[in-house]
C-alpha cells in the first residue's frame, strides 16, 4: 500500500467558501446574487485558518447578506469553481433561506457594504449577470434545486 501523500497548506491554492442561497417564490426557485462595483457573484469569502469551508460560507453568508436562517437541506454536497486569480479555488454549497429579509450590512473594515446591489434572480437570469467562472457552479445548483419534488 501507498502511503498517502498530503500537500503542505502553504502550497494549496487559497479557497474561499459561499452559499448559492435559494428561495421559493409564487414564480418558481431564485437565487441570491450579489454585486460589488461591475462584478456580480453568491455570498463568500476565504475560508480562515482552523475554520471548516461550509463554516465559513455560512459566516461569510451571513457578514454579508444577514441572512441568519439557512438550511443546507442538499448536506454538504458542494461544487468549486476552476483557479482563478492567482489559483484561488471556490468553493459552494446550497442552501435555502425561507424568509429573512436580506441587508447588506456594513463592513467594519470597509466603512461601506462589501457589495453595492442584491437581487433574487431566477437562474435564468443568473446565467446573464454571473461570470462565466460560475457557470459550472449554476448549473449544478439549478440541478440540485431540480431534483427537489415540488
Amino acid at each position: 500500500m501507498t502511503p498517502k501523500q498530503t500537500i503542505p497548506n502553504d502550497l494549496l491554492p487559497p479557497l474561499s467558501a459561499g452559499v448559492v442561497v435559494v428561495r421559493r417564490f409564487p414564480e418558481g426557485w431564485r437565487c441570491l446574487v450579489l454585486r460589488a462595483y461591475r462584478n456580480w457573484d453568491f455570498p463568500k469569502g476565504l475560508v480562515e485558518p482552523d475554520e471548516a469551508p461550509r463554516d465559513a460560507a455560512r459566516r461569510e453568508a451571513w457578514e454579508e447578506t444577514s441572512l441568519s436562517d439557512l438550511r443546507f437541506d442538499w448536506g454538504d454536497e458542494y461544487k468549486e469553481t476552476l483557479p482563478y486569480a492567482g489559483g484561488k479555488v471556490a468553493r459552494y454549497y446550497l442552501a435555502e433561506s425561507p424568509a429573512d429579509p436580506v441587508v447588506l450590512p456594513l463592513s467594519e473594515e470597509l466603512g461601506r457594504p462589501e457589495h453595492d446591489e442584491f437581487r433574487w434572480v431566477s437562474f435564468k437570469a443568473a446565467e446573464d449577470v454571473l461570470p462565466p467562472r460560475l457557470a459550472i457552479v449554476l448549473d449544478w445548483a439549478r440541478g440540485m434545486v431540480e431534483s427537489v419534488a415540488d
